[in-house]
């Protein structure tokens, strides 16, 4: 293959006159290829392979083909890397080296963008309407929480019209932060829109059919009516059909999650978030109208948006068997719920930071939620009424461990001390806590102690008085037996009366 430079040399020296003999001599260039040079259309002098000789390929390229295919259609996270399919194409009885599998892969792909009926994507611009629709998407990015690396999943919703973003950031992508996301995602935007566009999602879809056609997953189509928001799902590797959050997610990443955020916790990367997603909103301008930015764009959609009357009660409710220890295993963790539903059936209500479980209509326990696994949370008042039967197990019981008790109660407690009978004393006046409840127990504690009396016995004492009736106020005359006529001190008018006798 000839340079430019050796080329116009070529075919200077030949329009000076030089003979192509005298050329290719100088030039140590055979007389066909300076011929070729001279004839080459404005000095160029390139070579193409009319037919590619494929000796290995051969027998197995309809195969490679249809493996090309396969793989083009699939998902971008979901295609196969060329190692991969030259490793079926072996597994075939194939024999050729992976650079030729490379090479008629990539000349594979020029093909298809050349050939007009290999159904190269063309794509239409979409255009919105105020408060028409919102897209919603998945990804997972990458943080430092409290000092260790953590794969965090995160949301993105996008108002289709305005183009406001919200971002948060979950330690799972489970039904229950998906509800989250919306309720707070609403809140952030200042309403509702009529329309929401995702994907496939498995937490919103249960089955898909051909076309638009699906079968939304129950609890999800109850949020969307909470909300009365119509849910759209788009075709199944079709990320266009939401290319606004499709690229959000690009952009986020880039601008938000690198370098890698470093927080002390969750909570303080999300109010972050949030204060990252006003900022871009108040920085950059609106894609379509550049004189006003994508704040401005919001506030002039907000009218559109369909209030927000309440949050959506979004749980995801299993049920669960209570065991002898007054504990119930959820997520790979164990939380303790009252004792009355020992060795019982409860259903537990997964928020995306919270467990609720309740028996029947009633709430039995009321936790945190915990996101690693092999832990244990305790509320040490779910074993109070084992306590009181069993009070030699304050000292070492696990669930009193640390016990954060109310002032009052933690003072006397000291007071009394650390023996056997102190913790059999102490626990009295803690079973008084199932009758009379813990503020009535704090200021019967509080009471003795200012009269510098440590004594169960006084306590329990101050609190039976309490519970006394009132006395019964004093007797009160009836308005009906006033007299009309009060008498009077007057002492004259027993000589009237005289007078009026004698003179009958």
């Amino acid at each position: 293959m000839l340079v430019v430079e050796t080329v116009v040399r070529v075919r200077r020296e030949y329009a000076g006159g030089k003979p192509i003999k005298a050329i290719a001599r100088d030039l140590r260039l055979s007389r066909k290829v300076v011929r070729k040079a001279i004839r080459a259309p404005e000095g160029s002098f390139d070579y193409h392979r009319s037919v590619q000789p494929l000796p290995r390929i051969g027998p197995f390229q309809e195969r490679l083909d249809t493996l090309l295919a396969e793989n083009e259609a699939r998902p971008r996270r979901d295609r196969l890397r060329m190692t991969r399919i030259h490793d079926l194409l072996l597994r075939d009885g194939f024999e050729g080296a992976y650079d030729a599998v490379r090479r008629y892969a990539t000349r594979w792909a020029e093909a298809r963008l050349k050939d007009p009926g290999a159904g190269v994507a063309a794509f239409i611009p979409l255009l919105f309407r105020q408060g028409e629709a919102y897209q919603f998407d998945w990804s997972h990015e990458d943080v430092e929480i409290a000092g260790k690396p953590m794969r965090v999943k995160v949301p993105h919703g996008r108002l289709c019209a305005s183009r406001a973003v919200y971002v948060r950031a979950y330690p799972r992508e489970t039904q229950e932060m998906v509800f989250d996301a919306h309720a707070r995602g609403f809140a952030f935007f200042g309403g509702v829109p009529l329309r929401g566009i995702y994907d496939n999602m498995k937490t919103a879809v249960t089955t898909v059919f051909v076309g638009k056609e699906r079968v939304f997953n129950r609890r999800f189509l109850v949020m969307a009516d909470h909300y009365m928001v119509e849910p759209t799902a788009c075709s199944p590797a079709a990320g266009w059909e939401k290319g606004q959050v499709e690229h959000q997610v690009q952009t986020i990443r880039g601008r938000l999650f690198k370098p890698r955020p470093r927080f002390a916790s969750l909570e303080e990367l999300n109010g972050w978030l949030e204060a990252e997603c006003r900022r871009w909103a108040e920085m950059h301008a609106h894609p379509e109208h550049k004189e006003m930015t994508v704040a401005q764009a919001l506030e002039l959609e907000r009218p559109a948006l369909q209030p927000m009357l309440a949050a959506f009660d979004g749980f995801h409710e299993t049920q669960h068997a209570v065991t002898g220890t007054c504990l119930i295993s959820f997520d790979r963790n164990r939380y303790s719920v009252a004792a009355k539903a020992v060795r019982r059936a409860v259903q537990v209500r997964a928020y995306a930071d919270r467990i609720v479980v309740r028996m029947g209509d009633e709430v039995i326990a009321d936790h945190p939620r915990l996101f690693g696994r092999d832990r244990t949370i305790y509320d040490p008042w779910h074993y109070l009424p084992v306590l009181v039967n069993k009070p030699g197990a304050l000292r070492n019981g696990a669930p009193f461990q640390g016990w954060d008790l109310p002032a009052a109660l933690a003072r006397l407690r000291r007071k009394l001390g650390s023996d056997d009978d102190a913790d059999r004393r102490f626990v009295r006046v803690l079973a008084a806590v199932l009758s009379d409840g813990l503020d009535a127990v704090e200021g019967a504690v509080r009471e003795a102690l200012d009269a510098g009396a440590v004594s169960d016995e006084v306590i329990l004492n101050i609190l039976s008085r309490r519970r006394e009736p009132p006395r019964p106020s004093s007797i009160v005359t009836s308005e009906d037996l006033a007299l009309m006529h009060p008498p009077i001190a007057n002492c004259a008018r027993y000589d009237s009366l005289r007078g009026l006798h004698a003179a009958a």
